[in-house]
């Protein structure tokens, strides 16, 4: 197992590397010039100049690229362009919000789609698979500002039950956020449920073909024990990924509902440093999406393991 969790962390190093590499390269294609955005469009050549040289600016692409992996690696993640303020404490507080999105809609998602895909599976083709499939579909189709501005035309202005806008402030207790996230919750949750229950429909369906099932059947052991002891554990398999990706998605890439709901996550703050040009903005919040993906993936391959053996051996 030990040897199985340094293959996968070497991995994971290598991954976010290549993936940092990426990045400043197309940061550094991107249209525009830094100097010219910090200091404005008034700003005469010989300062332009000096910034350059003063930020490193001038120097072989190799040599910034170094600089800037290890001043992420260590924390030192310099200032804003836009805003001055240094980015650290700008991105972990935002990650913060995004992680607690991201919690409460796993919290909720999982086990409803988990739920729902176990049912449909064993009902395969009856009217419980066929209303839970249409559902998933009908709700994978729709575009994710579409579920947001119909959650919040009911439960916001039909109901009054729930705030329309979940723009946190930054002081705020858990108790004064938790109306806020509700909305978001609901809206990132109905994307999972799509994707999740039909992963975890297939595997149960798939397991219950298996020869085992019908060998432990004609045994005469009880329905309940061989899906529960045998099938849902190898069913689930599948849906791991399913729910490592989705994970690091919430994380970073629900740009459209937090700019729906006004969310103060990484998404948003993405939005607004490509919007500005931001260059040190942007790269951070990008890796900062990238080791997120790679960690949620991490955690996925440990639990293949844990739930079967022979994947380590791979």
């Amino acid at each position: 197992m030990a040897t199985f969790v340094i293959r996968r962390m070497g991995f994971l190093a290598l991954t976010v590397i290549l993936t940092s590499l990426v990045i400043f390269i197309i940061t550094q294609m991107l249209p525009g010039d830094v100097a010219r955005v910090v200091l404005g469009r008034e700003a005469g050549e010989a300062a332009l100049e000096a910034f350059r040289e003063e930020n490193g600016l001038n120097d072989p692409l190799p040599v910034q690229y170094g600089r800037w992996l290890m001043d992420f690696v260590t924390g030192d993640w310099g200032h804003s362009l836009s805003t001055r303020s240094a980015i650290f404490p700008v991105v972990m507080d935002r990650l913060r919000n995004s992680l607690l999105l991201a919690g409460m809609t796993m919290l909720v998602g999982v086990p409803l789609s988990i739920i729902l895909g176990i049912i449909a599976g064993l009902n395969e083709d009856k009217l419980a698979d066929n209303t839970i499939s249409i559902g998933a579909l009908t709700v994978v189709g729709l575009p994710e500002f579409v579920t947001g501005l119909v959650l919040i035309q009911i439960f916001s202005r039909w109901l009054g039950w729930l705030p329309a806008n979940s723009s946190i402030a930054p002081d705020a207790t858990f108790a004064e956020k938790l109306p806020m996230l509700i909305l978001p919750a609901m809206t990132a949750t109905m994307v999972l449920l799509a994707y999740i229950s039909r992963m975890t429909r297939a595997g149960v369906i798939e397991e219950l073909k298996r020869p085992y099932v019908r060998t432990a059947t004609l045994k005469g052991l009880p329905r309940r024990a061989v899906i529960f002891n045998h099938v849902l554990r190898n069913s689930l398999i599948p849906a791991i990924t399913v729910i490592a990706i989705s994970f690091g998605w919430l994380i970073s890439g629900l740009i459209v509902i937090e700019n729906v709901f006004n969310y103060p996550g990484l998404g948003r703050l993405l939005v607004f440093a490509i919007d500005r040009q931001d260059l040190p903005l942007i790269q951070a919040v990008a890796m900062v999406a990238v080791v997120s993906f790679a960690l949620a993936n991490l955690a996925a391959d440990l639990i293949y393991a844990r739930l079967n053996p022979r994947i380590r051996l791979e």
